[in-house]
């Protein structure tokens, strides 16, 4: 593989994970009770949330919003680095064709995990919660931080799954895989920055939420099949002949 295929295949694979990220926050088991978290790190309650918002409480949300994407960035991205020191420790110790044994394993997990996610399969250890709690005494940033890192450091029938298919993906391409947990970072965050003011849209995203899932759940399968059959070389290249293709007829 050359070298601008292989960066179009990292692209490819950052997009996706992108798209991970933000059917993460989409899901029924955060979008419904983000309300609730941004009155719990802010202090204010949901009604005064959803009501006339003036410049300073638009500061204090941005301001919490941000400190409580940064403790899930913390742990996130951390998993993430430990996710590809193994894919990469475990390369180097069976050696051969290591990479493509870990990737058929990463095909094949996150083909269950989109069945799962899809609504399609039910696998009831996959639905029990587990959630780190971190009680804030008051209202703070270093509060909203550890709330976040909670956050990030439990475990949802939602993200869960879905995250742990990125880790998979970091881990299958360990040279990579930081730019995937950071890009399903920046997909978890996007929406919630956004949604941080428009609290009233939640509830229409909320009715839409299965159907969300179920094409994220499809997208998932077909990564997963991606993977295994070891065809993301030529969706790679096909993206390079589309972009190289496109500006050649701009050019002429």
């Amino acid at each position: 593989m050359s070298g601008i295929e292989a960066d179009t295949l990292l692209i490819v694979g950052m997009f996706l994970a992108l798209g991970a990220g933000a059917l993460s926050f989409l899901s029924p088991c955060v979008l419904p009770i983000f309300p609730a978290y941004l009155s719990y790190i802010t202090g204010m309650s949901v009604k005064e949330l959803q009501g006339k918002q003036d410049s300073k409480i638009r500061g204090r949300l941005l301001s919490h919003s941000l400190f409580f994407i940064l403790g899930v960035s913390l742990v996130f991205i951390s998993l993430g680095v430990g996710a590809s020191f193994l894919g990469q420790w475990i390369q180097h110790l069976l050696a051969g064709d290591s990479g493509l044994l870990i990737q058929r394993i990463a095909g094949i997990f996150i083909i269950v995990m989109g069945l799962f996610v899809a609504g399609w399969i039910n696998l009831p250890t996959l639905m029990r919660e587990k959630r780190m709690q971190y009680t804030k005494k008051r209202v703070s940033y270093a509060g909203t931080f550890f709330v976040g890192a909670g956050f990030a450091a439990g475990w949802t029938p939602c993200i869960g799954p879905i995250f742990g298919s990125i880790l998979f993906l970091a881990a299958s391409n360990p040279g990579q895989g930081v730019f995937y947990t950071i890009m399903y970072v920046i997909g978890f965050a996007l929406p919630f920055l956004v949604l941080t003011f428009f609290l009233g849209s939640t509830k229409w995203i909320v009715k839409r939420s299965q159907v969300i899932m179920k094409i994220g759940g499809v997208v998932m399968i077909a990564m997963g099949i991606i993977l295994f059959t070891g065809q993301m070389p030529r969706i790679a290249e096909f993206f390079l002949k589309l972009v190289q293709d496109t500006w050649m007829e701009k050019l002429g």
